[in-house]
C-alpha cells in the first residue's frame, strides 16, 4: 500500500515538473513560432508565387521558377561569394582576439572591471553610430584620419586611398569595422567560460612544473573547447547576417564588392517591390546558413561533458 502511495506520488510530482517546465519554456516557444515559424512558413508561401507589390497582375503560382531566378542573378552569387569570404575572415580572427582578450583580462588586479567595460562598450554603440565614426577614420584623401595616420608612419610616402569606394579595399574596411565592433561581445562569453575553470587544475599542473604555455595548451584550450564552439557558432551565424555597415558604409558597392544576401534581399523587397523574390532569398539564406550550423557542429564534435 505504501509502495503504491509512494509511486502515486512520484507520478504526480514528475507531472508536476513537467508542466512547470512547459509553462516556463511557453513564452520563448510562442516567440520562436510567432517571430520565426510564422514569417519562414509565410516566406516559402510567398517564394512560390509571382507576388510583387507594383505589379498590375494577379498573383500566380509559379512553383519553384523564383528559386531558379535568383540563383541566375549575377547580384546574388556575388552577395553570397561576399558573406561566404567575411564568414571565413571574421570567425577565427574574431574567435582568437575574444579568447586573447579574455586572457588578458581574467587576471586579479585592481581597475580590470574598467578595461573589461572599455573593451564591451562598442558592442552596445549603435551600429549606424559606428559606422559613422568610421567613415571618418576611412575617410578618403590625406585628411582622413586613417590616411593621415599612414602618411605620418611613412613620412609622406603613402599614397591616400578612398577605403570605402575601392574594390579592393571595400570589404576589409567592413571586416575592420565588424572586429572591433562585435569582439567584446564573444570577450564576455570567453571570459565567463575561463572563470569556469577550477582553479585547482591550475595549481596541480603548477607543482608539476608546467610553465604558462603547458597550461595553456593542456588545461584552458581542452577546458575552453565547448565555449570556443559556441562561439564560433554565434559568430558565424552573425556573420552571415551582415547588413548594416553596408547598409550605412557603402550600399553594397563599389562594383558589389561588398554586397551581401540580406542586403540583396532587403532590395529586392523595399526597392524592387519584388516580395516573391526577396522571400527566395530568404528561404535560401536560411537554409544555407543552417547547413554551415550544422556542418560546424558535425565537424567540431562538441562534447557535452568534459572530463
Amino acid at each position: 500500500m505504501k509502495s503504491s502511495r509512494a509511486k502515486s506520488f512520484g507520478g504526480n510530482e514528475k507531472r508536476l515538473e513537467q508542466l512547470t517546465a512547459w509553462l516556463m519554456a511557453g513564452p520563448a516557444i510562442f516567440g520562436l513560432l510567432v517571430f520565426i515559424g510564422l514569417p519562414f512558413c509565410l516566406a516559402v508561401i510567398f517564394s512560390l508565387t509571382t507576388l510583387k507589390l507594383d505589379s498590375p497582375l494577379p498573383v500566380e503560382f509559379c512553383g519553384f521558377e523564383q528559386f531558379y531566378r535568383v540563383f541566375a542573378d549575377q547580384g546574388f552569387r556575388q552577395a553570397l561569394v561576399n558573406n561566404t569570404i567575411f564568414a571565413a575572415v571574421i570567425v577565427p580572427l574574431q574567435t582568437t582576439a575574444a579568447l586573447a582578450l579574455a586572457l588578458l583580462l581574467n587576471r586579479p588586479l585592481r581597475g580590470m572591471i574598467i578595461f573589461r567595460t572599455i573593451f564591451f562598450m562598442p558592442v552596445i554603440f549603435p551600429m549606424a553610430l559606428i559606422a559613422i565614426v568610421f567613415e571618418l577614420i576611412f575617410a578618403p584623401g590625406p585628411n582622413g584620419l586613417l590616411n593621415s595616420f599612414l602618411l605620418f608612419l611613412s613620412n609622406g610616402y603613402w599614397q591616400p586611398l578612398d577605403f570605402l569606394h575601392n574594390p579592393h579595399t571595400a570589404l576589409a574596411a567592413i571586416i575592420t569595422l565588424s572586429i572591433w565592433q562585435g569582439v567584446g561581445f564573444q570577450m564576455i562569453i570567453m571570459l565567463a567560460g575561463l572563470q569556469a575553470i577550477p582553479a585547482a587544475l591550475y595549481e596541480a599542473a603548477a607543482m608539476d612544473g608546467a610553465d604558462r604555455w603547458q597550461r595553456f595548451v593542456h588545461i584552458t584550450l581542452p577546458q575552453m573547447r565547448n565555449t570556443i564552439i559556441f562561439v564560433a557558432l554565434v559568430t558565424t551565424i552573425l556573420a552571415f547576417r551582415l547588413f548594416d555597415q553596408v547598409w550605412i558604409l557603402t550600399q553594397g558597392g563599389p562594383n558589389r564588392a561588398t554586397t551581401t544576401v540580406m542586403f540583396e534581399t532587403v532590395r529586392a523587397i523595399f526597392k524592387r517591390q519584388d516580395v516573391a523574390r526577396g522571400a527566395a532569398m530568404s528561404v535560401l539564406f536560411f537554409m544555407i546558413v543552417l547547413t554551415v550550423t550544422i556542418l560546424q557542429r558535425w565537424l567540431a564534435k562538441e562534447k557535452r561533458e568534459i572530463d
